[in-house]
């Protein structure tokens, strides 16, 4: 099982992954820039390099996540046009590190009246962003934390987004546990629905990586406040945790936390995974 955690970069993007082999990570997430600001980046060339190379030779996955102020969905042409510059230089950063892909939320509802106005802008950024893309590294849409029926938050819609875009192949997707059960698509006891649903879907071919977390609330009340995996204050028990993990469509899936770190340190928490779930994928 490949298990690790989101890490800094303020050690640069080679010292990002000398810290998550030094937690023992098969796999990390990072924010390729300042993740509060949708500024274009001059990054250091020789020090994404340097990061690649070391997870080529040291066996580690990575995953780079959009700044918090991205949005598929933006209310101006401004920010449009700011966030597109954004992704653009989130992917040539990603890419250059050797990363699997740019995690981007799902966008929000922005019409009433329109319900499917979301959902064609979500369409044109995409389309926007990817047109002259030509790296290995892909747009990876997560899933959101709404209540059910929020948008979002079913695996059809974010199929449909990707199967509806010019640039599908570079595309993929990012599955975040503590939203799937904030939103009610998985509620603890419904996986095996879930993944009969998604293989139809063609979603599971198209899964990247997994943001794996507890939740703070139970299933189906929408709050997206993350738990750490094991301890008292998640929703999400052992044994459900247990159905998702031993699943073999997820066996070469890399798992990255990002749980609260006041309690127990990411180090902690990923030898308590290996310890439940790094050995036979059979045993219990």
């Amino acid at each position: 099982m490949k298990f690790g955690s989101h890490v800094s970069i303020k050690d640069g993007y080679l010292g990002a992954a000398k810290l998550a082999a030094s937690i023992n990570a098969s796999a990390f997430q990072y924010f390729p820039k300042n993740p509060r600001s949708l500024s274009v980046k001059d990054f250091n060339r020789e020090d994404a390099m340097l990061c690649k190379k070391f997870c080529v030779e040291n066996g580690l996955e990575s995953v780079a996540h959009m700044p918090y102020p991205t949005s598929l969905t933006p209310k101006s042409d401004q920010k449009r046009n700011d966030v597109i510059q954004s992704l653009r230089n989130d992917l040539e950063i990603a890419d250059a590190c050797g990363s699997i892909g740019v995690v981007v939320h799902f966008g929000k509802q922005i019409s009433r009246d329109d319900p499917l106005a979301s959902y064609r802008l979500m369409i044109d950024m995409l389309n926007d962003v990817l047109g002259e893309w030509k790296g290995n590294c892909k747009i990876l849409l997560e899933n959101d934390a709404g209540k059910p029926g929020s948008i979002g938050t079913t695996l059809e819609e974010l199929v449909q987004i990707r199967n509806l875009c010019d640039y599908s192949e570079k595309i993929g997707f990012c599955l975040d546990t503590c939203h799937s059960f904030a939103s009610g698509l998985w509620n603890g006891e419904n996986w095996e629905n879930v993944m009969e649903k998604g293989t139809k879907l063609g979603y599971f071919k198209q899964l990247k990586v997994i943001h794996f977390n507890n939740s703070k609330y139970d299933t189906g009340l929408g709050k997206d406040r993350h738990a750490n995996i094991f301890g008292h204050q998640g929703y999400i028990t052992e044994v459900q945790f247990d159905q998702l993990i031993k699943t073999p469509q997820l066996a070469e899936i890399p798992f990255v936390l990002e749980t609260p770190k006041e309690k127990i340190t990411h180090k902690e928490e990923i030898q308590q995974l290996q310890e439940r779930w790094g050995g036979d994928r059979d045993e219990s």
